[in-house]
């Protein structure tokens, strides 16, 4: 027979870590998905009249798959900080986790969509009017930002996990 492990901490808190990992990638990947999907579409939709605007098009596309790249940096992190065994984990590392990655997460989803909306549309009035390129670039930008801030505050409160306590 093999000896009991040694758990320190509290025993459901690393379920609310793994929760906050795979909430930023879900949602992030989510948010992924639905931008390039509908940014797609309006590159497949202008590609039919003006294929020679096709690869200036993909931009959205682009910066859609960045967001899964987001949440998959908050899960590693939040991942690699879970590990009852070697120091003691707590709720209160449990719930920064969790926050950790449904700011993230969330923050990527909601950037995605406003991502695959403005794609979507812009590539479109880009194959008609090409003076509203860098405009529509511009509302990308701020788009990403969106999720670029779910990933500074998941950092953040990331890093805030293990502070709950003296060891």
């Amino acid at each position: 027979m093999s000896s009991p492990s040694v758990f320190s901490g509290d025993e459901t808190a690393p379920f609310f870590g793994f929760l906050g990992a795979a909430a930023a990638l879900v949602f992030s990947c989510m948010g992924a998905a639905y931008g390039t999907a509908k940014s797609g579409v309006g590159v497949a939709s202008m590609g039919v009249m003006r294929p020679e605007l096709v690869m200036k098009s993909i931009v959205p596309v682009v910066m859609a798959g960045v967001l899964g790249i987001y949440g998959l940096i908050i899960a590693v992190i939040i991942s690699t900080g879970i590990n009852p065994k070697a120091k003691s984990y707590y709720l209160f590392d449990g719930y920064a986790h969790l926050s950790s990655g449904l700011s993230c997460g969330l923050a990527g989803l909601s950037a995605g969509m406003a991502i695959g909306i403005v794609g979507d549309a812009g590539v479109r009035a880009n194959a008609q009017q090409p003076k509203l390129f860098v405009g529509m670039i511009l509302i990308l930008i701020f788009a990403e930002a969106l999720a670029l801030y779910g990933l500074i505050v998941g950092i953040i409160l990331s890093s805030r996990a293990g502070q709950s306590r003296a060891d």
